[in-house]
């Protein structure tokens, strides 16, 4: 018999490229669906969503800065991290979501390849969003996709792997920041993303993510004026009304909540909800 003590991971909240504890000090209980124990996660609370976006804010200059080319590079670097660490997402998974491995190791493939299929698209949005427009002068008329600038986003909650990457991904990729909202049931997956996310040439700030109690968490998030926009995927239906009231008083840009198969193909809609349309006028040479 081994007289080793276990080695519990202790998870924390990923701000600003840093991972520090709630400032409540606050945990909450994870459990799979048979109620087992599987760690303590931070419950997060208003305080640290108000850091987290200052933090989304201060990063938001230099990432919607970056070339697209260089942000899908650091996208499919995201890919490559999680392939080297493919067994571990595997085990939270299943333990998450109550899945067999196999199912596990399908979602989390899936979660993977979803990475790449947004990196793929960082340098290619704006052939689909922009547009040359026909006008009556001696101009040119040139209509471009801009980032919105800093977006909440409410992770779903009973795909705790491959949904979360599914609006994490498509949202940053074109050069926004984001505040994330775990799954409550099941945050553990995404506060190991965090510590991939990290290690990926990711600039601090670009993606933080919060655990805890959703309704405690969005509220400030979606009443917050320096935040640019909210996905309400992870509200129930009650809470998400509430939200979209309280997003109205900027005029936050709001993706509702509606049932999505996250194994299917994702197609573009989530890539082009957090994008601005610049239109440029410039003159003709004579």
């Amino acid at each position: 018999m081994s007289d080793r003590l276990s080695v519990f991971k202790t998870y924390k909240l990923y701000v600003g490229g840093k991972f520090p504890r709630s400032e409540s000090g606050r945990v909450y209980e994870v459990t799979d669906p048979k109620a087992r124990w599987l760690a303590n996660a931070p419950l997060a609370s208003r305080k640290d969503a108000r850091d987290a976006v200052v933090a989304a804010r201060k990063a938001f200059g230099g990432w919607s800065g970056a070339t697209a080319y260089n942000r899908g590079q650091i996208l499919y670097r995201v890919a490559e991290m999680l392939e080297g660490r493919r067994d571990q997402f595997v085990h939270e998974v299943a333990d998450a979501e109550g899945l067999s491995k196999p199912k596990a190791t399908a979602s989390v493939d899936a979660a993977i390849d979803r990475w790449v299929w947004y990196a793929g698209w960082s340098d290619k949005v704006a052939q689909i969003a922009g547009s040359a427009n026909p006008v009556a002068g001696p101009y040119f008329n040139l209509s471009t996709p801009e980032p919105t600038g800093v977006v909440a986003l409410l992770a779903p909650q009973g795909s705790s792997f491959l949904g979360l990457v599914s609006v994490v991904a498509p949202a940053i990729v074109t050069g926004n920041t984001a505040v994330v909202v775990a799954s409550e049931k099941a945050p553990l997956p995404a506060l190991s993303l965090a510590e991939v996310l990290a290690t990926s040439d990711l600039p601090g700030g670009v993606v933080n993510i919060l655990s805890g109690r959703t309704a405690e968490l969005a509220a400030p998030l979606a009443a917050h004026q320096d935040v640019n926009a909210i996905d309400l995927t992870g509200a129930a239906p009650e809470l998400a009304a509430d939200l979209e009231r309280a997003a109205a008083d900027n005029l936050k840009r709001v993706v509702r909540p509606h049932p999505v198969d996250w194994p299917a193909d994702p197609g573009t809609g989530r890539l082009l909800s957090f994008l601005e349309t610049k239109t440029v006028w410039h003159p003709m040479g004579v």
